[in-house]
């Protein structure tokens, strides 16, 4: 049985973007620009072409090059190719050059062994918006102007912010690198982008948003506040990572639930012994055949402690949108290094790889005492 390989072009219709078949002409060539909308044939310079087929239930879908001759070319290659395979036939791909498709599958299945879900997920989304921007089939085909291009795709097409830009061109640029592709761009070819100061809530914030809490909504946000642990280790903390005596929180790997802390390192927190009140108090009240600190009914991570922090930051009369998990980190990071602790302790605390993400965090004191010293200055 033949495999049936399919060339279209996405191109631009009334209906949105589409992909539609190409045209050919009478001599079997295919019609430059030419495709099929609705039955009707239409010229659309725009957009480049694509290859798909099926693999058992699976659609795959791939670009190829822009120009329809080329594309007719790659076209008849995999046919061939599909065809040879289905028959037991080895063929050797084409001077031996990888397609980007399949580097791409390939660097995605490592990613998947090797990182996170959330890693993945935005490793896929990078990389399928390259596609989608790069209308070249094979690796060794990929210059400077495709990196270009891709960022102004992502700026203009896409809409990303600055950062968000920078993202995923870092991440494109691992995956080239990853297949031996180094030095494609200059260092003023990077999406540029200004590193924002970490925000951080004031004390009377805090003093309002902690007043509205119930008891349970006091503990997790205490717990967020005097941690400064990240989102996920919040919600995968068990009783047992927790020293009450001691006063730290221990942040470790949970293999039973599939997680890791990132970077794969765990630590240790020193935490007040505020907080160490709140959570003996917890712990009477705690289900003792659940191993987590802050469960869901069925003993699963809880998830929604955002959309909580808003609801309370509402029902203390504060905007929601100044408020959110990670705010509690940069707060808990700026306000030990205001107290004087040393920046190589905070990052350890953090979990931070390197000591730069720390050192965003050194923010100028605010406090009454460094007020006086100012007025002091310019007394006269």
């Amino acid at each position: 049985m033949n495999r049936i390989v399919n060339l279209t072009k996405r191109v631009k219709t009334a209906e949105g973007l589409r992909y539609c078949p190409v045209v050919e002409a009478t001599n079997g060539r295919v019609k430059p620009d030419v495709v099929m909308v609705n039955g009707q044939e239409e010229r659309h310079p725009e957009g480049g072409y694509y290859l798909d087929w099926t693999e058992g239930t699976k659609r795959v879908r791939v670009s190829v090059d822009r120009d329809a001759q080329d594309a007719a070319a790659a076209c008849k290659r995999k046919t061939a190719e599909l065809n040879a395979k289905g028959h037991g036939i080895s063929i050797v791909a084409e001077e031996g050059r990888t397609t980007i498709a399949a580097a791409k599958a390939d660097y995605l299945d490592e990613i998947k062994l090797t990182k996170k879900p959330k890693t993945l997920a935005a490793y896929t989304t990078s990389l399928d918006y390259f596609t989608e921007s790069c209308h070249k089939m094979h690796l060794s085909d990929i210059e400077r102007k495709d990196m270009l291009k891709f960022h102004a795709f992502l700026r203009d097409e896409k809409e990303q912010s600055p950062r968000t830009c920078w993202n995923k061109f870092s991440n494109v640029m691992s995956f080239l690198k990853a297949n031996g592709i180094s030095k494609l761009v200059k260092k003023n070819d990077w999406p540029q982008f200004v590193e924002e100061e970490p925000e951080i809530y004031e004390q009377d914030e805090l003093d309002q948003l902690f007043g509205a809490c119930d008891e349970e909504e006091l503990v997790w946000f205490s717990f967020y506040l005097m941690t400064g642990e990240r989102e996920q280790e919040v919600q995968n903390s068990y009783w047992t990572d927790i020293n009450l005596k001691a006063n730290t929180v221990r942040v470790t790997h949970k293999p039973d639930l599939n997680w890791t802390p990132k970077a794969y390192k765990e630590r240790t927190i020193p935490i007040p012994r505020k907080l160490t009140e709140l959570l003996e108090s917890w712990k009477t009240k705690a289900d003792k055949k659940c191993k987590l600190v802050f469960p869901t009914a069925g003993c699963k991570p809880k998830l929604n402690f955002l959309d909580d922090l808003k609801a309370v930051a509402e029902r203390a009369e504060l905007e929601p949108e100044n408020f959110w998990l990670h705010k509690f980190r940069a707060t808990f990071a700026t306000w030990h290094l205001w107290a004087g602790v040393d920046l190589r302790t905070v990052q350890l605390w953090l979990g931070h790889t390197d000591i730069e993400s720390t050192m965003r965090y050194l923010k100028p004191s605010r406090s009454q005492a460094v007020q006086q010293k100012v007025n002091e200055t310019f007394r006269q």
